[in-house]
């Protein structure tokens, strides 16, 4: 990849701003070094809650940036608060909705009006933070979504509004939950074959015309026409259905991803000591990996949102011990909704010597460790995607959002899933584990995910798509607007 990012002129001034929750802060920082890897000056925008968290989490250090790289805050609009967890996503998402654009608007004007910064260029806006578009267009540039799900989780989302105009959302009453209703085919959503009613995006569920995710949701991707482009963090052949079916909707969609592939074809020492990690993370498990025989851990982690009941953790971590597997086990402070995570002491004391447990990790490294046989995860599209990057096979336990579409994806059309019934059952846990690590099913999801994995190096090659698409959006979009001297 070029790092000569511009013609002559004035250095381009890209504002990136993820919604504020870590697995948006992840693809949106990876994207933002590698604009600032084609010359582009960055201003990574938190929220003042998460900069307090990454501070703590990772020193001041990790967020000075570099000349050219810069982070800035707004708030949130929530009440102040110190607790060290991924705050309430519906409040979050009403909170940023009405309150964020007034602040997101006055720190642009006061980077155009601060000497040595080129002014702004161009904006990079997660799709979940569309009040940034009135904003760009104030100022008279381009703006482009990047939207964190998968394809398919876009599509989905995108239908919102068809859903609720053909009454099959919200729903008429709770029993529709759980009377068959959810298997409802939805076959008139173009690219999206096999889909049910239950594969989307979690926020339909629900009996309340005016629930507050149902309608973020739907406000979100009715701006998304606004938009100079839309970003995706996946790669054509994989979704390619699907992102078709998207290109007929939206004036420009690019796939650029797996972003780590992609952020793997830059060398620089400088970028990488950026990091965004809210939690503290524990590299100690990567030396205890290194001990462990290749393909022989499974890896169980349900990302930063995931909340369970204290049964649930009870169920998972006796279905694990029975396994007889070896495993590393990520447990956040707040998995446990409204407790601790605590393990019965009988679990602790009779895995110890084939179980590590740990509070957080570098997700990408254990993920390419030769010692992960299998993924125990929620299904959220950054893991998806790091789990296709290191051909590593799952089972899917998704909990909220898209991740019921990215379970049905895996599992269904690309082969390296299969789906754990929300009910966790101690013998579920134990046969599904054992089947993926030692069954012929988890064999041949295996071999399906080191061809997706060979796939995805190919698209984040020099001459692959997703490498092609992202020179496209630089020089189409990102570039279009600069005035040059």
């Amino acid at each position: 990849m070029s790092s000569v990012a511009v013609k002559e002129g004035k250095k381009p001034h890209a504002v990136c701003i993820p919604y504020p929750a870590q697995g948006h802060i992840n693809p949106m920082l990876k994207l933002a070094k590698l604009l600032h890897h084609r010359g582009f000056y960055i201003t990574f925008v938190n929220t003042e809650f998460n900069h307090k968290r990454l501070l703590k989490s990772r020193g001041s250090d990790s967020l000075k940036g570099l000349p050219d790289f810069q982070f800035q805050t707004i708030p949130d609009g929530l009440p102040p608060s110190d607790i060290d967890a991924t705050q309430d996503i519906p409040a979050l998402c009403q909170s940023t909705s009405t309150t964020c654009l007034v602040p997101f608007r006055n720190l642009l004007s006061k980077l155009n009006t601060t000497p040595h910064i080129p002014p702004v260029t161009c904006v990079v806006s997660d799709g979940a933070m569309s009040f940034t578009l009135q904003a760009a267009e104030e100022i008279g540039v381009p703006e482009v979504l990047f939207w964190m799900t998968s394809a398919c989780g876009f599509l989905a989302c995108m239908h919102y509004p068809h859903l609720v105009e053909r009454g099959l959302a919200p729903l008429k009453d709770a029993s529709y939950l759980l009377n068959g209703y959810l298997d409802t085919p939805l076959d008139w959503i173009p690219g999206m074959n096999g889909i049910r009613l239950k594969d989307i995006p979690t926020f339909v569920r629900t009996t309340n015309p005016d629930d507050v995710m149902l309608n973020f949701v739907k406000g979100e991707v009715g701006r998304a026409y606004k938009a100079s482009a839309i970003i995706l963090n996946t790669f054509e052949i994989l979704e390619k259905d699907v992102v078709d079916a998207l290109s007929t909707m939206l004036p420009r969609v690019y796939t650029i991803g797996p972003l780590p592939l992609m952020l793997d074809q830059i060398k620089d020492d400088r970028l990488s000591s950026i990091g965004s990690n809210l939690w503290k993370e524990e590299s100690e498990c990567l030396e205890w990996l290194d001990s462990k025989e290749p393909s022989s851990v499974v890896y169980v982690n349900f990302g930063s949102i995931t909340v369970m009941t204290p049964q649930q953790l009870v169920e998972f971590a006796w279905g694990l011990s029975n396994s007889n597997h070896t495993f590393l086990w990520i447990i956040r402070p707040d998995l446990v909704e409204g407790d601790s995570a605590v393990l019965p002491s009988e679990f602790v004391s009779q895995t110890k010597e084939r179980g590590m447990l740990s509070s957080w990790c570098p997700q990408e490294k254990v993920l390419n460790h030769p010692a992960i046989g299998g993924f125990l995860t929620h299904s959220g599209w950054n893991s998806t995607l790091e789990s296709i990057c290191g051909g590593v096979p799952m089972v899917c336990w998704p909990f909220f959002a898209e991740q019921q579409t990215n379970c049905r994806y895996s599992c269904t059309h690309w082969g390296i899933g299969t789906e754990m019934d929300n009910n966790v059952k101690r013998d579920e846990v134990e046969k599904l584990v054992r089947e993926l690590m030692e069954g012929d099913k988890g064999k041949e999801m295996k071999t399906k995910a080191m061809v997706w994995k060979k796939k995805a190096e190919e698209a984040t090659s020099p001459d692959g798509s997703s490498l092609l698409n992202f020179d496209n959006l630089v020089d189409e979009i990102l570039l279009s607007n600069r005035l040059l001297p």
